[in-house]
């Protein structure tokens, strides 16, 4: 998350006195203890029920290891066990959500590493380290990287043994505000609509927006357009997954000190992302600091034994211990 925002929350938390699996053992990865605790409801009222989506569980993550905390992007295997998370530190997280059914009961195999540059580098040494998006391609993953606005790739089963290469440094992306970074990376099954998708924070010029950009192909990124997503009711965008359905779940969030926290949920599918659109999507889910939510800005997403599909959501909490990690589920059961 971006340091204006984590100014923001500290402030108000003054005033106010929130695929194939990923390996979880790496050689070159130190494992990490992870404390989790449930979340029983996740509105004040205990409802389940939010329009199409039913909330399956959650639960508040801790651990005793420094580098644990501001988790910024969040892949799932198809079975939505193995997982892989990036912090805005430059560090990879991975593990096993251990599950009843749906419901998550803890973390399981947790292990952490620096990201590295193909010189052995840590990329936070290298101005780096703030990174906020994660997406999974044939063979590796990428990762958006805010302020310097990258995307890196990194090859190779386990990400955590892997070393990166810089993949995409545009002059469209570099005039993203320096807060304003990609925080959204996606990369669809065969470069259709285009091999890379990024979606800003924010719009450094429309107020209105959120800034879409399109790269083809993977292999030498070239930029192919921009698009746009209607920004409304000053939501930023902080995360997206593309789901077997053709549908794009994005994950949005809000802060300000008079309303607090607050995250959105929006669908739109994916012939939608072509150049020059502008797409409005949508709403499934809006919730605000009465909730069970934080600083959200992960999004994951797999298919249950039942055939339903799951989104699982992560906060990043800045490393604050005013804030709190936490990770929600819910079911689409429209």
């Amino acid at each position: 998350m971006a340091t204006r925002h984590a100014c923001s929350f500290l402030a108000a938390a003054l005033l106010l006195a929130t695929a194939a699996p990923f390996p979880a053992r790496a050689q070159a990865a130190e494992p990490v203890t992870v404390q989790a605790s449930p979340i029983e409801r996740f509105d004040a009222g205990g409802a389940r029920r939010f329009g199409p989506l039913e909330f399956r569980g959650g639960l508040v993550l801790s651990s005793p290891s420094p580098n644990f905390g501001g988790l910024s992007g969040l892949v799932v295997d198809e079975a939505g066990e193995g997982f892989l998370a990036v912090t805005d530190k430059g560090w990879w997280l991975s593990g096993r959500i251990v599950s009843e059914g749906d419901t998550p009961v803890g973390i399981a195999e947790a292990r952490m590493a620096p990201m590295r540059t193909a010189k052995g580098a840590t990329l936070a040494s290298q101005g780096r380290g703030d990174v906020e998006s994660l997406a999974r391609i044939p063979g590796g993953v990428l990762v958006g990287i805010e302020r310097v606005q990258e995307v890196w790739r990194f090859d190779g089963p386990d990400p955590l043994k892997a070393t990166g290469r810089r993949l995409i440094s545009d002059p469209a992306l570099s005039r993203l505000g320096g807060n304003q970074g990609p925080e959204t990376l996606l990369a669809p099954p065969g470069g259709v609509p285009a091999a890379v998708i990024v979606i800003g924070e924010e719009s450094p010029d429309d107020a209105n927006a959120l800034p879409g950009f399109l790269f083809d192909p993977l292999a030498n990124p070239k930029p192919k357009g921009r698009f746009t997503i209607t920004r409304t009711d000053e939501f930023d965008a902080t995360d997206a997954a593309l789901a077997d359905d053709g549908n794009v779940y994005l994950l949005e969030r809000r802060f300000d000190l008079l309303r607090g926290v607050a995250l959105r949920l929006r669908r739109f599918p994916l012939s939608a992302v072509q150049p020059g659109s502008v797409i409005e999507g949508e709403v499934l889910l809006s919730a605000n600091r009465v909730a069970a939510i934080d600083n959200m800005e992960g999004l994951a997403l797999h298919r249950n034994a039942a055939g339903e599909l799951i989104l699982t959501l992560i906060s990043d909490d800045n490393f604050s211990p005013l804030q709190r990690t936490l990770l929600l589920r819910f079911a689409l059961v429209e």
